[in-house]
This record gives structure tokens, C-alpha cells and sequence, in this order.
């Protein structure tokens, strides 16, 4: 028969306890499809509204400033 020592049990517990709730917030984000690339917004003849960088690459365009909870720790 095996004896395990209580506080290896703990301490096994607890890390399980602390690798399941990793897991659990790990997939939080933003919910929905993914974001057409830049060049989806131009039109039939190739044309669009976009600015390029010097290499030629298309920004993309200003959107508005939000703020999220977490900011504060970057300010």
C-alpha cells in the first residue's frame, strides 16, 4: 500500500486547482469573427482609401481611442 504525506496531497491539489483555473481564463478574449485584412476594403478596381507605408504596405485605418480597465497600469 502506498502513503502519501498530506501536504504532498495539498500541494498536488493546489496546483491542479491553480493549472484549471489558468486554463479557464486563458481563453478569454474579444468574441466574434476575426478582422478582414487592410487590403479587403478595396474596391473592384484595386483602388481604395488606404495610406501606405514607405515599403508599400497598407496601414491600417484610425480607429477610435478605447480605453480598457487595465489601463491605468500602463498611464
Amino acid at each position: 500500500m502506498i502513503r502519501f504525506d498530506r501536504s504532498v496531497v495539498r500541494r498536488a491539489a493546489t496546483a491542479a486547482l491553480v493549472i484549471a483555473l489558468a486554463a479557464g481564463v486563458s481563453a478569454c478574449g474579444r468574441k466574434g469573427p476575426l478582422d478582414p485584412p487592410a487590403a479587403a476594403s478595396m474596391g473592384p478596381n484595386g483602388q481604395g482609401d488606404l495610406e501606405y507605408d514607405q515599403q508599400g504596405r497598407p496601414l491600417a485605418p484610425k480607429g477610435e481611442k478605447k480605453r480598457l480597465p487595465i489601463d491605468w497600469l500602463l498611464d
